[in-house]
């Protein structure tokens, strides 16, 4: 059910932005009276980068410093992560993990025309330690980041959902015979 609700807070964050405004795609669209979306999408794609390498190095403070004063942080089985404190606490877990290795690249990103909000819709894959195991496990999935430009010029998420794919398949027994 969890995996539900992070599905409809992402859906419907995105239908009430594109509601208000129209989005830009990554074909360099620039009229005079919009944002150069081409210019955005970059900046998102850098900022993405920066934020894997910062798991990379289990930095959580750098981490909890990719979001927005009023973001929200939804991951799977956790609670709703609302303010900073909460947001820095789950990142701390994630990236105290020994076994943490995330890799993840947006599959879209999306400007609004004004310039002043982006998605990013992308796929991970991230090996963590398993709770109830104790043992490395890997999990695919999906996510969905909300960015708002700060007034300083920085992009910083407002929302990022994080979605899991489904479980594996079973390993097929070997054929005896």
């Amino acid at each position: 059910m969890k995996h539900v609700t992070g599905i409809a807070i992402a859906a419907s964050a995105l239908v009430m932005l594109s509601g208000c405004h129209r989005w830009g795609h990554h074909d360099g669209y620039h009229d005079g009276h919009g944002a150069d979306v081409a210019a955005i999408e970059n900046q998102i794609r850098a900022v993405e980068t920066q934020w894997q390498a910062d798991y990379a190095a289990h930095n959580a403070d750098a981490l909890a410093g990719h979001y927005a004063k009023d973001a929200a942080l939804i991951n799977p089985g956790a609670a709703l992560a609302t303010d900073a404190a909460a947001r820095r606490a789950a990142l701390g877990q994630i990236v105290a993990d020994p076994n943490l290795n995330l890799t993840f690249a947006s599959d879209r990103v999306l400007v609004a025309k004004s310039g002043e909000l982006a998605t990013s819709r992308g796929h991970y894959t991230m090996r963590m330690t398993d709770p109830a195991t104790k043992q490395p496990k890997t999990e695919n999935g999906t996510y969905v980041t909300i960015y708002r430009k700060q007034e300083d010029g920085s992009w910083k998420a407002v929302e990022d959902a994080v979605i899991p794919g489904a479980p594996a398949a079973p390993a097929k027994p070997a054929a005896t015979g």
